[in-house]
């Protein structure tokens, strides 16, 4: 692939860190984070709220609307905006806290993620700002009064959008080089009469004087009424210019004590000084005479006409120049849009409709617009004050103590910038797997990053992410980075064979973690964690169970399975070019064999119903199974490979010895994995038997449990007529099919497992299908959906359950889309039906969006299954 941008890949493959120097790396919410929060009852939510972001210095990063920022976040831009109405600028995006919200914290915002690429050399984003005024109170009242079984309360319910009475801000940048941006924010007024609108392009430093002393600190100072000049010690010096502008407003990223604790103030110029000034009128005439700072906004007071729109150019660079609009400073933005849709020409499938292609495009817009810089020393936060609450021995034993040696300071990939942003490590394994399609580079840096001694605890386990560290999520890093590796293969040509061993070694400290920390029972059965399913199970699955009672696993135990089978295949990879593997690829195999023991011979296997559970373990003999139908069932089957006959001609040693321990194994009576030979080419590796696997089928293409028009559900809708309860230990628990949002506070947040259909689940069961119909070729089939008298291959099944997950995205017959919902009246609207979302998860009977709604982070596994129904080897 020879495109500029393509170019630029590679030059960037070349750095230590395959990252430009500028991106979109500013996060959409730096406030209720657990970075922010020294409190002593770890109460974020409540510690740092939205009403004091304005106010209120952050200690760990910057946020900010539709911004930018050098990699180490040391000079941000960003804008805000006010219709005259609002009690406050709009600088950051609205949302409700956990507490607040009927279904835990929920942005409140209308905002899209239009276009971006790799390098961000062209990005695009779109806000949508009324013309009324932002009814924050009413979305906190409305949401208070809600039950669990109610949905929230949206901003599109609020009825403010409902007369097209809002401006549509997009903000556009360009770079010229990698150090010369240029911006380009355009307002389209969509209402009937004309609007005010004040803008105000705002530049910014990351206060790390706060710790790092005075002398550090940086400024950025007055030029003229068209530019300012930002000075930093290690960044260096760069221009911010623009179109002349009503008036140039400095003040200083400093807390505001007075106003928030009633304490003095460090200088009387405080960083929600702008909002007192325009909104207030409070010290405008001083604020108007100071000349420098470390927050700058020019401001712009537009009077916009009905369906009209205006525009604001800038540049932010390095260089100073005494002509920073030159007569083709447009045809810059013409250009690397041309370059933006020539790199997605080369990489999009070219054979899917331009709706498939526009949904496509803007995934990866969101996956890469998601990517933010992220500090957190967790010695430093645990020992030091935030200048507000003093250090108390609580604290410095309180969350996270026992990862002190925790040093981040990296631009990472979040699940979602408002509602996550902080990084999660098995939402991190999926993204990798997305982003491999269009920077291969970046996504292997990822996968390495999370493994590196600054992430990675001693004993090898991964940071889950910021509320508990300690808490565990499946282990599919292997699985990622095999896909990862694959992925650069067949389309970039490149077998980083380099990539693999250096994760390689990681992954054998971090399964040995496994192996020793969550296997009470010596028995390959897995326990105790979260292990990403949140609310699936009766009760929570993290908490430790009184007396000799452990909750053992199918899931956590076939992910392990999983895990053993990728670090073979991984092996066997890296033995093709490196025999010393070989033997690795033999140690992982008997891993595999003996967990897939385990899961079959245990009792987790039923076989009175044919389904996989999880089980009560008491005084580590008595066994009683929890019989719930769920995804935790289905996870079994990814732990599936092939080893292709190549692979078994040239790895004689492995060979030999797989074959002597299957011997062994059959004539001592021991369980063996399903083994299946195709006309002895190729070995088919399951831990789930062909008989099994036509049981699970059964349940899971029949549209009355887990089979739905959009994909497969968590929990088997049976249980909407039909609860599960369970009465153990003198309580008493039950569990029934949700749709949508949560009933069940066991999280306190919106995750929800019961009954909505997620992508990465659904990612996953698509890819071990299709291993399985690629050995079994056409000879097996299954009746899908049941009952339907219709029988498919597996490869068949695989691509009808990838169009039912399309069919929430993709337009449908009335020009609709079921991830819109109820809110397709507002996308009906023209300037809006190319539009597109991408949820958390989708509710399991009508697929309406849930959840967080820009999780462009594991959603954005929709881009791989364009390519999986136009490449049915890219397995």
């Amino acid at each position: 692939m020879n495109t500029a941008e393509h170019k630029r890949l590679n030059e960037n493959s070349k750095k230590e860190v395959p990252l430009e120097k500028w991106g979109p790396y500013l996060s959409e919410r730096q406030w209720g984070t657990v970075r922010e929060d020294y409190s002593e009852d770890g109460d974020a939510w409540n510690y740092f709220p939205h009403d004091h972001a304005r106010s209120r210095v952050y200690r760990w990063g910057e946020d900010g609307l539709a911004g930018i920022s050098d990699i180490y976040q040391n000079l941000c831009f960003s804008i805000a905006l006010w219709n005259g109405k609002d009690p406050i600028l709009k600088e950051r995006l609205f949302g409700l806290s956990n507490p607040q919200g009927v279904h835990g914290e929920d942005v409140k915002e209308l905002y899209y993620y239009l276009d971006n690429i790799p390098t961000h050399y062209y990005m695009r984003y779109l806000y949508k700002y009324s013309q009324s005024q932002y009814p924050y109170d009413d979305l906190i009242k409305k949401n208070s009064g809600l039950s669990k079984q109610d949905p929230e309360y949206e901003i599109l319910d609020t009825g403010i959008f409902n007369d097209n009475k809002y401006f549509d801000v997009y903000i556009e940048y360009a770079k010229n080089n990698s150090e010369d941006i240029f911006i380009k924010i355009e307002i389209i007024n969509r209402g009937n009469e004309s609007a005010s609108l004040t803008v105000l392009p705002t530049l910014l430093f990351y206060n790390r004087w706060q710790y790092a002393g005075e002398k550090n600190k940086p400024s950025i100072s007055f030029i003229s009424n068209r530019a300012v000049k930002a000075q930093h010690k290690l960044l260096g010096d760069y221009f911010l210019y623009f179109q002349e502008a009503n008036e140039v407003l400095f003040t200083e990223n400093e807390t505001n004590f007075e106003k928030l604790f009633n304490r003095e103030n460090k200088t009387e110029f405080v960083k929600d000084a702008f909002h007192e000034a325009i909104i207030n009128g409070k010290n405008d005439e001083k604020l108007k005479q100071k000349k420098d700072g470390t927050k700058c906004s020019p401001v712009y007071n537009f009077e916009i006409k009905a369906k009209d729109s205006t525009a604001i150019y800038l540049r932010l660079t390095n260089t100073e120049t005494a002509e920073p609009f030159p007569k083709k400073f447009e045809q810059v933005f013409e250009k690397r849009k041309k370059e933006a849709d020539e790199f997605y020409d080369a990489v999009i499938p070219s054979n899917i409709s331009e709706d498939q292609k526009n949904i496509q495009r803007q995934a990866f817009a969101g996956l890469l617009w998601n990517k933010q810089f992220y500090h957190y020393d967790l010695d430093r936060w645990l020992n030091t004050s935030d200048g507000i609450t003093p250090v108390t021995d609580q604290r410095k034993n309180g969350r996270n103590c026992d990862w002190r040696y925790l040093k981040n300071q990296d631009v990472m990939s979040m699940p979602d910038k408002w509602e996550y942003p902080w990084y999660a490590a098995w939402d991190a394994a999926f993204h990798s797997i997305s982003l491999a399609l269009i920077d291969p580079d970046f996504a292997k840096h990822q996968l390495v990053l999370l493994m590196r001694e600054w992430y990675m605890n001693p004993q090898g386990q991964l940071p889950a992410y910021e509320w508990n560290f300690s808490d565990v999520n499946p282990p599919v890093h292997a699985f990622a980075a095999l896909q990862v590796y694959r992925t650069e293969k067949n389309l970039y040509g490149k077998n980083d064979i380099e990539f693999l061993k250096k994760i390689f070694q990681k992954l054998i400290i971090n399964f040995t973690w496994w192996i020793n920390r969550k296997d009470a029972n010596g028995n390959s059965i897995f326990e105790g964690g979260f292990l990403g399913l949140d609310n699936i199970g009766l009760f929570n699955r993290s908490m430790v169970l009184e007396g000799n009672i452990l909750l053992e696993q199918a899931d956590g135990t076939s992910w392990m399975g999983m895990y053993a089978l990728g670090m073979m295949d991984i092996a066997l990879e890296i033995a093709m070019y490196d025999k010393s593997f070989e033997d690795a690829g033999t140690k992982f195999y008997e891993h595999f064999v003996i967990i897939g023991e385990a899961l079959n011979e245990m009792g987790l296997w039923n076989e009175e119903d044919k389904f996989f559970y999880d089980v009560l373990s008491l005084n580590k003999s008595d066994a009683f199974p929890l019989k719930v139908r769920s995804a935790i069932g289905l996870i079994p089957l990814f732990a599936v490979t092939v080893i292709e006959k190549e692979q078994r001609d040239k790895l004689t040693d492995f060979t030999k010895r797989m074959q002597w321990f299957q011997n062994y194994r059959k004539e001592n009576h021991n369980y063996l994995p399903s083994q299946d030979k195709s006309n002895d080419d190729c070995i088919l590796l399951s831990m789930v038997s062909k008989e099994r696997l036509t049981a699970i089928l059964e349940r899971v293409l029949d549209e009355s449990e887990f089979l739905s028009n959009g994909g497969i559900r968590a929990l088997s809708k049976y249980y909407q007529e039909n609860p599960y309860s369970l009465d153990f230990e003198g309580s008493h628990y039950s569990i029934h099919y949700d749709p949508a949002d949560s009933t069940s506070n066991m999280f306190g947040g919106n995750s929800n497992w019961r009954g909505p259909v997620w992508m990465p689940l659904n990612f996953l069961f698509i890819h071990a299908i299709k291993i399985f119909g690629y050995f079994y070729e056409d000879e097996y089939k299954v009746e899908c959906p049941k009952g339907s008298g219709i029988y498919l291959t597996l490869t068949e099944v695989a691509t009808e359950i990838t169009s039912r997950l399309l069919n929430i995205f993709e337009k449908n017959e009335q020009n609709e889309r079921l991830v819109n919902g109820p809110y397709n009246w507002f996308y009906q609207r023209d300037e809006n039906r190319d539009l597109v979302l991408f949820h958390e998860y989708f509710h399991g009977d009508n697929l309406r969006g849930l959840g967080a709604s820009h999780q462009t982070g594991w959603t954005a596994l929709v881009v791989n299954l364009f390519y999986n129904m136009k490449n049915q080897s890219m397995i």
